[in-house]
């Protein structure tokens, strides 16, 4: 059912309404009892989340959380050092080199 927004044109008060698609505009203010309200023009249909606590993260599932942890932790280590990006070859020569003067 949707929602629809009035306003009293005699007290200015203003409410929302939910009502069905198919039934008449009210005309009497709930407030001043005149015959003076009308029907505001909307921005139409859309979802509104009011109040604290909605985030993106609310309602996954723990597998989805353990895995999206497993994949934040992969990608982060992939990067590590200067040495991830050596040649394998330059990385023992190196190794084998600080060993020896060990």
């Amino acid at each position: 059912m949707p929602t629809y927004d009035y306003v009293c044109d005699a007290c200015e008060h203003e409410f929302e309404l939910f009502q069905s698609i198919t039934e008449q505009p009210k005309r009497k203010c709930p407030q001043c009892r005149r015959l003076k309200l009308r029907r505001r023009i909307g921005p139409g249909a859309a979802i509104v989340f009011k109040g604290s606590g909605f985030y993106k993260t609310d309602y996954r599932s723990e597998s989805y959380r353990k895995a999206a942890a497993a994949d934040n932790g992969g990608s982060a280590s992939k990067g590590k050092g200067a040495d991830s990006k050596k040649p394998e070859a330059q990385k023992t020569a190196e190794g084998g080199a600080a060993a020896a003067g060990h």
